[in-house]
């Protein structure tokens, strides 16, 4: 099945927003074993028509994300109308939802917003729970007759209402239009703490020589998604290969990030985790907290910038800093110790480094960091390591360091430094 997306919206071209919903539609379409062969972007207005009818001469099936608002910029169903030569008609379904959506608001359907009630006919109405702009899915037997064969829908621009109409109406109309074949399926693998090309270097030729199976990488925040698609026999035996070849570097066959995980084995542990933070700035907390189910694992976090926090609040001898320097061994360990004493809880990770672009030396270079982890009962762990670069990509790999050292923990396996 060929699918192609177009995205309307001028505030994309200009930059003013990032297209986030390609990459969604992409992730959510390679799950059910389907690919995207072409995305394209155009402005709002008469560029819509030209988007969609190239679109429809190449692809089965064309998605069109916004263009359905009620300004007159938000031309995407009169653009597929014309497309397919079909007379738009006003829809009393979706007049019904139009006043029931705005009398709970105590407002009346003004004429900007009827625009939405009209719909090509013999298009099917997608249902709009959470918004006013209904998705339209026009069929390819609409278009046979202008030489088109492509299943068009239209689907509302912001996320927010694209997702659940994608996931909950348009998903399962994709797979009733597949054709009969063998059943196929996509594994994504998430490792940590390894470089693509390293990464490339371990499985490339194994899953190369798997004819049939389909790989690709995408680079996260500090990991790298691993994707196999094809045949389900294919795909299983090609992820029994990377997890043989790659082994705990393994984060995640779910797709969960590595905060994600950490506050899982956490949580099934009944365990707490508390921060010592000064080059990340309270990057870990931030993290952590994105996560739901964070107050369940987190007891607290020090931020410790300067040397008189690290003494205040953590402990750590200033005679201690004054030898080693704030970035050393002897204090990220006092860190990481004071941090679990004055917490409570039952582990603890500090960080001490030079995220630069100044304040390097010849023995601590800009891209410097130390980290500790301490926990109850188990000997404290420090380590070396160094991330050269900019300073926000610093912290990121900083504090995906101090997590893996937290995970390989929990788990109960050997830190292992991360691979450049």
């Amino acid at each position: 099945m060929r699918i192609e997306l177009v995205n309307t919206g001028t505030e994309l071209l200009l930059g003013d927003t990032i297209n986030t919903n390609a990459a969604w539609m992409g992730q959510r379409l390679a799950a059910l074993g389907l690919e995207v062969m072409r995305q394209t972007i155009v402005p709002d207005g008469r560029a819509v028509l030209e988007g969609l009818q190239e679109a429809a001469q190449r692809a089965d099936v064309v998605l069109v994300t916004g263009g359905l608002g009620p300004t007159n910029d938000d031309v995407s169903r009169e653009c597929a109308a014309e497309l397919y030569g079909l007379p738009l008609e006003l829809s009393a379904e979706v007049m019904d939802a139009l006043e029931a959506y705005f009398g709970k608001r105590g407002k009346l359907v003004n004429e900007a917003t009827r625009r939405q009630a009209m719909v090509p006919r013999g298009a099917v109405v997608l249902p709009n729970p959470v918004g006013t702009a209904p998705g339209l899915h026009l069929a390819s037997e609409l278009g046979r007759e202008r030489g088109y064969g492509a299943h068009v829908f239209l689907l509302p621009g912001p996320p927010r209402e694209l997702k659940p109409m994608m996931e909950n109406l348009v998903e399962p109309a994709l797979l009733k239009l597949l054709p009969e074949s063998a059943p196929r399926s996509v594994i994504y693998l998430k490792a940590t703490g390894m470089g693509e090309s390293d990464i490339v270097d371990r499985i490339q030729a194994g899953l190369e020589a798997m004819s049939g199976l389909e790989m690709g990488y995408c680079l996260g925040k500090g990991d790298v998604d691993i994707r196999l698609s094809g045949p389900v026999d294919l795909v299983n035996a090609g992820a029994q290969f990377v997890r043989a070849q790659m082994g705990d570097f393994i984060l995640s066959e779910d797709r969960k990030i590595l905060e994600e995980v950490v506050v899982e084995l956490l949580q099934e542990r009944g365990e707490w985790v508390a921060t010592a933070e000064s080059c990340t700035g309270g990057l870990l907390v931030n993290r952590l907290t994105d996560v739901s189910g964070a107050s369940r694992v987190l007891a607290e976090g020090y931020i410790t910038y300067s040397n008189a926090a690290k003494t205040k609040l953590l402990g750590v001898p200033i005679d201690v800093i004054d030898a080693n320097g704030a970035v050393s061994e002897p204090v990220v360990r006092a860190m990481a110790e004071g941090c679990l004493r004055a917490s409570g809880a039952d582990h603890a990770l500090a960080v001490t480094g030079v995220a630069g672009p100044t304040g390097g030396t010849l023995d601590k270079p800009v891209g410097t960091v130390w980290l500790g982890i301490a926990s109850k009962g188990v000997e404290t762990e420090v380590r070396r390591l160094y991330f050269p670069g900019a300073r926000d990509r610093f912290k990121l790999l900083t504090s995906q360091a101090a997590f893996e050292m937290l995970r390989r923990r929990l788990r109960g396996i050997a830190f292992e430094p991360p691979i450049p």
